[in-house]
């Protein structure tokens, strides 16, 4: 028959307090969790007399699992994702997309590009007391980058990203260009001076580079027009075209072969809209790449996840506007008050050094579970912790089988 577990219990204890002996026949039990409270008296003993009483169940039950059979699992994906290739003439080329699974569906098969980071470089100097400037940074970001300042010097910081860091590639926000942020904190700077920007970093990493642009609609186009022409033999990212840039935007890509960045605010509908648009326009399918926005962990992450989900299944499924690589700019995370809250305004949320890494690992982490290629990170300790995450998920089959078993059997 079957008993109450809290009965069951509460007898079991009685029968310890009175023999010290407990003997079973003929019982079966169906354990989901057991905890074992034995008497205060029986102490050691009567732990150590029930552990080798439920040794022959576990063994039993090590017996019946290893012999049942799992469902074999299969789902059909009859599309891909197109590959994007971001090349560096005379340097190292990225490679992403080319999903034929869900991410990390081993069980599927394997993908066969991982997902890479991007760390941000600014054309504007980080701000500090002595020095005002439109680019405030958290306290745990700028200490990397003020001591030596690097920040002054867009190729010094973006060597210090790649060389030290390991990022795959170098995004390089031209914030500065923006005609409405006052010059005297670095804004309303001329295409000149962001070609000289460019042109450091070139000289200074060999990896591919995003340009991205300071969000102004109208010195965004003369931007991307301004630097096709050096970045040409490249094949760099235009961050980014939207529903209303994309008419001026995208001839020049095509006509230099640069990809673009197809942004859209957390909108699946937008989203097909917008690349279905940039393909009517006659740009390749292996120069367009999503960013559907990220509202970082705490700050919307769960929609972000949805949205992200719904169009990686889509694309795999073989809806053709959403099969694209997706990025993100993980860097958001660092809008969160829990990441830039200093210590002693929250002393019970922990180190601030801490936290905000964590808060964009996890952001990173979160998205590239449901489709997230490119991550656009900013912390050096974010990178790391990202990749190292991404190098142990996408690692091949350990070749001596991991026993799951083992604390069922306490051995």
């Amino acid at each position: 028959m079957s008993r109450d577990p809290e009965e069951f219990m509460n007898d079991l204890e009685k029968l310890f307090d009175e023999t010290g002996v407990a003997i079973f026949k003929d019982i079966q039990f169906f354990i989901d969790s057991l905890v074992l409270r034995p008497p205060k008296a029986a102490g050691y003993q009567a732990a150590t007399m029930a552990t080798q009483m439920l040794q022959p169940i576990a063994k039993r039950a090590e017996f019946i699992w290893k012999d049942s059979k799992l469902a074999t699992i299969t789902e059909d994906y009859p599309s891909e994702i197109n590959v994007i290739t971001f090349k560096r003439k005379g340097g190292k080329n990225v490679v992403i997309g080319g999903e034929k699974y869900p991410p990390f569906y081993s069980f599927l098969g394997k993908n066969p590009n991982r997902p890479v980071v991007t760390a941000d470089v600014f054309d504007v100097p980080i701000h500090t007391k002595e020095r005002p400037s439109i680019l405030r940074l958290s306290k745990p970001v700028k200490e990397h980058f003020l001591n030596p300042d690097v920040s002054t010097n867009p190729g010094l910081w973006a060597k210090k990203h790649v060389e030290e860091f390991g990022a795959d590639m170098i995004t390089l926000h031209f914030i500065g260009t923006d005609p409405t942020l006052p010059e005297k904190e670095g804004g309303n700077q001329s295409v000149r001076q962001a070609l000289e920007h460019l042109e450091q970093v070139m000289d200074a990493v060999d990896v591919p580079i995003i340009i991205g642009g300071s969000g102004n609609h109208r010195k965004d186009v003369e931007l991307f027009t301004g630097v096709a022409d050096m970045i040409a033999g490249n094949r760099f990212m235009l961050s980014s075209v939207e529903l209303d840039t994309y008419e001026k935007i995208v001839p020049v890509a095509k006509k230099y072969d640069q990809i673009v960045l197809s942004w859209t605010q957390l909108d699946v509908n937008n989203q097909k809209k917008l690349n279905s648009e940039i393909l009517d326009m006659g740009l390749s399918k292996d120069l367009i790449v999503m960013d559907p926005t990220v509202g970082p962990l705490g700050y919307g992450i769960e929609y972000s996840f949805s949205v992200y989900e719904r169009m990686r299944l889509s694309g795999l499924k073989g809806e053709e506007t959403l099969a694209f690589p997706m990025s993100g700019g993980t860097t958001n995370a660092w809008g969160a008050r829990e990441a830039f809250m200093a210590d002693k305004l929250r002393p019970e949320w922990g180190p601030r050094a801490f936290r905000g890494p964590l808060w964009e690992i996890l952001t990173a982490f979160i998205l590239s579970i449901v489709g997230l290629d490119l991550a656009m990170m900013l912390h050096p300790g974010s990178v790391a912790g990202f990749k190292d995450i991404i190098e142990k998920l996408s690692a091949p089959k350990p070749s001596k089988p991991v026993d799951g078993l083992k604390w069922i059997t306490m051995k």
